[in-house]
């Protein structure tokens, strides 16, 4: 299984002790606020343990994500195929941090060493990353990234009732535009 690491960060497998963060972090209503809902302990648990089983199978998918220097958890980013059912395929990238990790920079840092994998270790033509409509911190990011809207592939979720979070929108980009390296943020 790969572990990636930027300059201040550490993409690494799930363990039993992060259960707790996480399941603190899914409980946020700011943090799952372009999310259906909060999710409870044991919704966290289920989802952190499909998380480590895919790492384990693929080598790739949603790391855990923490400060090198002092072991911080401060939630997940990563790779992983596009969901069923949607009118395009391929893989997205995302990530999901606590509160007190926004606007520090961290989102981009990882998403671009998830990105430089998945282009280099996977040589994957693109990567892509989905959100609502109404997101537009992780919509800044994105551009950030390089990725640029792509409103062909907007979609309606339907598995989210009629409002503001069932509006997505999708943002690509192909391997030949990537930067090198990760995009850190000043």
């Amino acid at each position: 299984m790969s572990e990636l690491t930027t300059r201040r960060l550490r993409l690494r497998a799930w363990r039993e002790d992060d259960l707790d963060e996480w399941a603190e972090m899914n409980a946020d209503p700011q943090v799952r606020e372009h999310f259906p809902g909060v999710l409870d302990r044991e919704a966290s648990a289920e989802s952190l343990a499909r998380f480590q089983r895919d790492l384990e199978a693929r080598g790739w998918g949603w790391w855990a994500l923490e400060v090198r220097a002092t072991g911080e958890f401060l939630g997940m980013t990563g790779l992983d195929p596009v969901e069923d059912g949607l009118a395009f395929t391929g893989v997205e990238a995302g990530w999901r941090l606590k509160r007190a990790a926004w606007g520090h920079g961290y989102a981009t840092e990882a998403a671009g060493a998830a990105l430089d994998f998945g282009f280099t270790a996977l040589a994957l033509p693109e990567i892509l990353a989905v959100t609502t409509a109404g997101n537009l911190r992780s919509q800044a990011v994105m551009r950030r990234l390089g990725m640029r809207h792509d409103p062909a592939r907007d979609f309606t979720d339907p598995a989210v009732p009629p409002g503001p979070l069932s509006r997505n929108v999708v943002y690509g980009l192909p391997r030949d535009e990537r930067r090198c390296g990760p995009v850190p943020r000043a």
